[in-house]
């Protein structure tokens, strides 16, 4: 399942009636994960309890409130095992492993460090006793079926044709026809999902561009209407029943699918969205250094239902109290907010959110770098380095340099992909691992669907940003994991991002160069216009012939008094565009014209 870090509504009612603050301390005594964990398992032969918790979680808040405080429970947790607990956003690692259990995931491991069970959402006082005692009266792991992450290499980093064509049917088959929206029980906006289907309406497909209108639109019944942002998403097979945790994930991916939105159909109401949710950003996410924050509460009190309270205007919420937001500054957490504001500055023209950008990207590189161009997730970490952090960096940088033209961020995006190669990479074999670490225990790292696709997006772009063939062979390397059959064979319609990736590895981007100074104002229209183009597969450089030689070092512009736009592909471009309207003419030929 896709990576939408969903905390699972377990059909246990008992649960959904509980309300009020959670005790504390906890009567158990919980670890971290850690090496020493698993070598005391060993010696004194207790299995693990991994309790894999998210701090906004409803279900997580119910289950430390009631079966973690059950006295049988209590009991034998104490006595007869060890216990580890995580917050899943602090070691991307094993939410990785672990996403498709929901939160909270109950992991329990054998003495040796074998997984021996993996359960989902919340588990009620009364089955959770049976659990343990049925795991100390038999602690033998299953048979482990085989994994994706062992898959063999499919061959070339490209699909055949027959193969893309059976991906593509298996992300029209997830279009939910009656309720609308990508899924048939969680409501949301799946970011790879919409912006595929952007992309096949771009290239003549009708009925994409209808389910991703419909989707766009039914995806403002998340949106908080007093506050902005969106909640994660609503449950029910309907776009009704929200959960109202609000993750920097979710707000950072809508504002980009929104800002491509309005790219693209000049949308007043996808403006409003993206407004909204930078006011929510803005308000509740962002620390005084301008960096954000990771997530808010989806509860007031922790495990009562928050419907009520998020019906009532500001001032009766505030009266009340507001949901606790989580305040770690992730580096993958900013570079998803990073590149957002990127995006959406290039489209609407927002010199704020350009400011934000490049103040959260000065802070991140400040505080978050490591040595040789990675980055760490925290000011200090348990594990790691973590592949999320550097690759989310990478693209921030990327998208930002796109935007200002500033070759800073170009070089910090060059060297977080080497960093990426350098770190990440399986030797002898395809895709790059979450975690360059040993991962503190008996787990060792894995590649992770949702990560390779985001290395494969960035090393195509960079390499054609830049004309190096090795962030291309680093791209390939991601999609020769993701294209194994093996590897896609449970992803059911979560297959958008690879369908992307792809495509940026196999062909090339819509390519425009501005040719003209600076301080020219007619060179500053038409970057302009052609930031806005509705694509992200897609290379907008600005380049001034007085500052140095043209990118790459191409020598393929004639010398002109004037500012000029040109189309360019295969080490041609075509005649110069003096003005933006003939640059928004030959654009809208080709099907890339912004509203």
């Amino acid at each position: 399942m896709k990576s939408m870090r969903s905390c699972s509504l377990f059909l246990v009612l008992l649960a959904a009636a509980f309300a009020g603050e959670s005790p504390s301390p906890s009567p158990l005594p919980w670890r971290a994960w850690s090496p020493e964990v698993f070598a005391e398992a060993r010696r004194t032969n207790k299995p693990v309890l991994l309790d894999l918790e998210a701090v906004w979680c409803h279900w997580c808040h119910v289950m430390d409130a009631t079966t973690y405080r059950d006295p049988a429970v209590v009991e034998l947790l104490r006595e007869r095992f060890l216990l580890v607990r995580v917050d899943q956003e602090s070691r991307p690692d094993l939410a990785n492993r672990y996403e498709d259990y929901g939160w909270p995931a109950t992991v329990i491991f054998a003495p040796d460090g074998a997984e021996r069970v993996k359960k989902q959402g919340y588990i009620a006082p009364r089955a959770m006793e049976e659990l343990l005692r049925d795991v100390l009266a038999d602690p033998t792991p299953p048979k482990a079926r085989p994994s994706a992450v062992a898959a063999e290499p499919a061959g070339a980093p490209t699909l055949e044709a027959a193969r893309r064509a059976e991906l593509v049917q298996q992300w029209r088959d997830g279009y939910d026809e009656r309720a609308g929206g990508w899924g048939f029980s969680h409501k949301l906006l799946d970011w790879d999902t919409v912006e595929f289907a952007l992309r096949a309406a771009r290239q003549g497909d009708a009925e994409a561009g209808r389910r991703a209108r419909a989707t766009l639109d039914l995806q403002r019944q998340l949106l908080d209407p007093v506050w902005g942002g969106v909640y994660q998403y609503s449950v029910g097979g309907d776009w009704h029943e929200p959960h109202f945790e609000k993750l920097v994930q979710m707000q950072a991916e809508n504002l980009r699918l929104y800002a491509l939105a309005y790219a693209r159909d000049g949308e007043p109401a996808d403006r409003a969205m993206g407004e909204a949710i930078l006011r929510y950003l803005r308000t509740f996410l962002r620390g005084p250094e301008g960096a954000f924050y990771v997530s808010q509460d989806a509860d007031l009190v922790p495990g009562e239902h928050s419907a009520d309270y998020f019906a009532l205007d500001d001032a009766a919420r505030r009266a009340r109290g507001v949901p606790r937001v989580d305040r770690h500054l992730y580096a993958r957490e900013n570079g998803w907010v990073i590149a957002a504001l990127a995006q959406w500055s290039a489209v609407t023209g927002d010199a704020t959110a350009r400011t934000d950008a490049e103040r959260a990207a000065r802070w991140l590189v400040e505080h978050r770098a490591l040595p040789a161009g990675g980055f760490r997730h925290d000011e200090r970490d348990s594990a790691g380095p973590y592949l999320g952090d550097t690759l989310a960096a990478g693209r921030a940088f990327l998208a930002l340099h796109q935007l200002t033209q500033e070759p800073e961020w170009l070089a910090h995006a060059e060297a977080a992909a080497m960093f990426i190669a350098r770190n990440f990479a399986r030797p002898g074999a395809p895709g790059l691992v979450s975690s360059a670490g040993d991962g503190a225990g008996p787990i060792a790292p894995q590649p992770q669907f949702d990560e390779n696709v985001g290395v494969a997006r960035f090393g195509a772009a960079l390499a054609r940003a830049t004309g190096r063939r090795d962030y291309l062979d680093l791209a390939e390397c991601a999609l020769r994991w993701l294209n194994a059959p093996e590897v896609t064979r449970e992803r059911f319609f979560y297959v958008g991002g690879l369908l992307l990736a792809e495509e940026e590895v196999r062909t090339e981007p819509a390519h425009v160069t501005i040719v003209g100074r600076r301080d020219d104002p007619v060179a500053r229209g038409l970057f302009a216009l052609a930031l806005r183009m509705p694509e992200t597969h897609k290379l907008v450089e600005w380049w001034d012939p007085a500052a140095g030689p043209a990118p790459r070092g191409e020598e393929i512009f004639p010398a002109l008094d004037r500012a000029a736009a040109f189309l360019c592909a295969g080490g041609a471009c075509s005649s110069p565009l003096e003005t933006p309207d003939a640059l928004q003419r030959r654009l809208a030929k080709l099907g890339l014209a912004p509203k």
